[in-house]
């Protein structure tokens, strides 16, 4: 029988559909990965991943070069060695590295196995820290992935070192094998963080108004005793249900449970890392410490928080994560300064921060009115400093001292003095709790097409339409956001602050200033939490006080032509051979006054005068620790204000 003969469009349109037919087959076919750790007292991990389905072209393989929640390029691929790839029958493939975070891998038979070995020994929410006790993985620094796999399903088994009694705490989902997991896409892969070691386990349950029940999961690598585990643990659940308050439900964890990850010891390191349904919180700070549980629970409650404000509520500028560049955002000041905010109000809350009344949560209103950066950037531009602050370093010198100010600290202060002000216009009516629910109700419940996806992340024009809907009020939610966040003044903090009885005051009223001559200025994320207070003395030079860090713009020294690494030798006429030298001699005079001063630069004898400023310093007292009593509207609003939202 002759065969019949096939038009050139039917053979195309045949062609097409058994592409279609097979990409639909091999779209479900999931990467695999198998993770050992051959010798973790040499602190790396093994890793082999196949694909499958490869289609004909090279197979892009790639290491992250940022990681979700961090928002600076930390190029993990600088930590891979020992890379070999294989097609499906074994045989071994030539590689190529067009880029410094990717091979290729040609000649393939539709599939690629690639085994190679990383290195890692940092424990925080960015890197891979494998060793003796454990193996703690962020999944952008152990795991590669391949270009056009990114919504292939994923699974993943772990292999424990024999001999150790670990296990495994992670939100991937679980399997019936306690060491294997999956995942739905490349985005929860990347947002999975997993510790295996012989971790404490606490569990207790929370419940939404719907009836859903969730798991709520603490697993503690640690070197405390039993009962400063349940200590946590009891103070963790406080923390976990005075946020859920704020906004009147849980999310839907999408296993059903939320792990914190751990980390407390001595040799270890320190970070929080917010993930999707869990995170990472480490610190070197024992639990059994004296003070050591205190230490740690801002930190617990700002992660935990971060499940609504930035997992969920999400600005559209991160959304989806890209794992290839830095991710710049102009509304970091939401996501990571309210949430620190909310942080401190939150343990407040719980009732875990006796004593404090209220003044714990505003050093960094104290941070931001005096802070040189406000000259040059507003919130949104601080926040679009993040791939340059977010733990990236570099070798040359920036003027970040005096040009940037942390997001964290400008979006708290914001946070801070916008929930005050929405309680001083409505007698704590309207708060700060109702703009995140508003957040949380249009932006974040929404959820996504799958996990690990925001259908609904939000702009900057949409946080100032929430903002005029919750206060009523649409003139007041624009000037909030052309002076405060978009520009760059101060808000009243001095009367803002009396409504709940604290006073707002300089530090040495009256006292004379020549500008931060001894300190060094905090880095970005110390600035976070690290009020106004005595700096270390400056470096002591034999010939005189070496100036140790950028003189603050604007300040006394600076109008002077002073600057960093000069060297005062006199001051009116004296030799000036310490620190405590310079301050007799600043003390003996008053704001306005002339001195004189005697420098070397490089080598070479300079002469300036400086007019002496008043000490800006400033600091927030209590009324009640002057000796006057609060009023019966001061204590009205503080308890509104610091009280436990449960009922």
């Amino acid at each position: 029988m002759r065969n019949p003969v096939r038009s050139p469009a039917l053979v195309v349109l045949a062609v097409a559909l058994s592409a279609v037919l097979s990409a639909a087959r091999t779209a479900d076919e999931p990467v695999q990965y198998r993770v050992s750790f051959p010798a973790p007292e040499h602190h790396y991990a093994q890793v082999e991943v196949t694909f499958s389905g490869v289609p004909p072209a090279p197979l892009e393989a790639r290491m992250s070069r940022s990681s979700p929640g961090r928002y600076a390029v930390h190029e993990f691929a600088k930590n891979v060695f020992d890379l070999q790839a294989f097609d499906g029958a074994g045989r071994e493939l030539k590689t190529t590295r067009p880029h410094a975070s990717q091979w290729n891998v040609a000649g393939h038979d539709g599939t690629v196995r690639i085994v190679y070995k990383v290195f890692g020994n940092r424990v925080d929410g960015t890197y891979l820290a494998v060793d003796a006790s454990h193996a703690h993985m962020n999944m952008p620094a152990t795991l590669m992935w391949a270009r056009g796999f990114d919504l292939r399903p994923v699974r993943l088994a772990f292999i424990v070192p024999p001999g150790r009694s670990w296990k495994a705490a992670t939100q991937l989902f679980p399997t019936g094998d306690p060491f294997s997991f999956t995942a739905p896409n490349l985005q929860y892969l990347m947002d999975s963080p997993t510790e295996l070691s012989d971790h404490a386990v606490r569990t207790f349950a929370v419940r939404n108004p719907d009836g859903r029940e969730f798991t709520i999961r603490i697993a503690l690598h640690h070197d405390a005793d039993a009962s400063a585990v349940d200590a946590y643990a009891a103070a963790t659940e406080k923390i976990v249900r005075e946020s859920a308050a704020v906004f009147g439900e849980y999310p839907s964890y999408d296993t059903g449970t939320y792990t914190f990850l751990g980390d407390y010891l001595p040799w270890g390191g320190g970070d929080g890392m917010e993930h999707r349904n869990s995170t990472v919180v480490a610190s070197t700070t024992s639990l059994s410490s004296a003070g050591g549980l205190r230490a740690v629970l801002k930190t617990v409650a700002h992660e935990f928080f971060h499940g609504w404000n930035v997992e969920r509520i999400r600005p559209r500028s991160l959304e989806p994560f890209s794992f290839e560049d830095a991710n710049v955002s102009g509304e970091l000041w939401l996501a990571e300064g309210f949430t620190q905010y909310y942080g401190a109000l939150i343990v407040a809350r719980a009732g875990l921060a006796p004593g404090e009344e209220g003044s714990g949560l505003v050093s960094p209103a104290l941070e931001i009115i005096n802070a040189p950066g406000r000259r040059f950037r507003s919130a949104v531009e601080m926040s679009q400093m993040a791939p340059f602050t977010d733990a990236a370093t570099a070798i040359d010198e920036t003027n970040f001292s005096n040009t940037f100010i942390s997001y964290y600290s400008y979006g708290a202060a914001l946070a801070i003095a916008l929930d005050l002000s929405l309680r001083d216009r409505s007698d704590s009516r309207i708060t700060l709790d109702h703009f995140m629910l508003a957040m949380w109700l249009e932006y974040g419940k929404p959820g996504g097409a799958a996990p690990g996806f925001v259908a609904r992340p939000y702009t900057l024009q949409d946080a100032r339409n929430r903002l005029a809907e919750v206060s009523g009020d649409a003139a007041f939610a624009a000037d909030f956001f052309d002076r405060y966040v978009e520009g760059r003044a101060v808000p009243d903090y001095a009367r803002l602050f009396s409504r709940a009885g604290l006073i707002l005051r300089k530090r040495h009223p009256g006292a004379a200033w020549a500008g931060t001559l001894d300190s060094a200025p905090p880095t970005a994320r110390e600035a976070a939490d690290v009020a106004a207070g005595d700096p270390p003395p400056a470096e002591a030079a034999p010939d005189g006080v070496v100036i140790p860090a950028l003189v603050a713009w604007g300040s006394p020294a600076f109008d002077a032509g002073l600057e960093a690494a000069d060297v005062i030798t006199a001051v009116d006429g004296r030799r000036t051979a310490s620190i405590e030298q310079w301050r007799d001699v600043i003390r003996t005079h008053k704001p306005g006054e002339t001195i004189a001063v005697a420098f070397s630069r490089q080598g070479a004898p300079g002469r300036t005068t400086l007019v002496l400023g008043e000490d800006p310093s400033l600091e927030v007292i209590t009324v009640e620790s002057t000796g006057r009593p609060l009023t019966r509207e001061q204590s009205a609003f503080r308890a509104a204000w610091l009280g436990s939202r449960l009922r």
